[in-house]
């Protein structure tokens, strides 16, 4: 499915993540999901949460740089061949994978992943049709 996801710019520098994660849960936001990637300056915290819209409200207010994105999440077996079935059928639709993030899924054996791809629309209709869990 198409979700929503936060991508948080952070600069570089101790306690910035537990700023931003303090700020959620003084306010009740449940993250799902979350991956962070550094620069030498500065921070890309992309989040899966619960309330994506309070959120965003949430962390603006208190000083961040803060946009939403959408990005398909597919639930998969917790096998790298299960992945590796994803990225095969995504790159023969000739899908760009811009980046993506996995965790583990809420039943046993299962895994999530988030994908930021060229294509939303026609991605998750190719992974539907060939009987991914999108």
């Amino acid at each position: 499915m198409v979700v929503k996801q936060l991508s948080v710019f952070l600069e570089n520098t101790p306690g910035r993540l537990f700023a931003v994660t303090s700020a959620l849960a003084e306010k009740g936001v449940e993250i799902k999901a979350l991956m962070l990637a550094d620069t030498a300056d500065f921070g890309v915290l992309r989040l899966i949460v619960d309330d994506p819209e309070k959120t965003l409200k949430i962390l603006q207010e208190k000083g961040f740089t803060v946009k939403i994105t959408d990005v398909i999440a597919v639930e998969i077996h917790d096998t790298f061949k299960e992945m590796q079935r994803i990225l095969e059928l995504l790159s023969k639709k000739d899908i760009n994978i811009e980046y993506m993030y996995a965790f583990m899924g809420g039943a046993p054996g299962k895994a999530l992943i988030i994908f930021r791809v060229d294509n939303l629309k026609a991605a998750s209709e190719y992974l539907k049709e060939e009987g991914i869990i999108v």
